[in-house]
């Protein structure tokens, strides 16, 4: 929601950007996330804000 509502006010050489993602499927990916973290022992934990900022980029386009 706060992405959205960030993604709406922002503008680059006049053209809106809008968000697309869907929390769901975030919230599938953090348990998947969360899960490769406890089999590596918390190894995988430092791949998840990368992970995170990839879905964030893939879902983000010009309105």
């Amino acid at each position: 929601m706060i992405k959205r509502w960030e993604t709406e006010h922002t503008y680059i050489e006049g053209k809106q950007l809008e968000f697309t993602g869907d929390p769901f499927e975030l919230f599938s990916k953090y348990i998947i996330w969360w899960f490769l973290t406890i089999i590596t022992f918390g190894i995988y934990s430092l791949v998840i804000p990368v992970r995170l900022k990839q879905w964030e980029v893939e879902n983000t386009q010009f309105a």
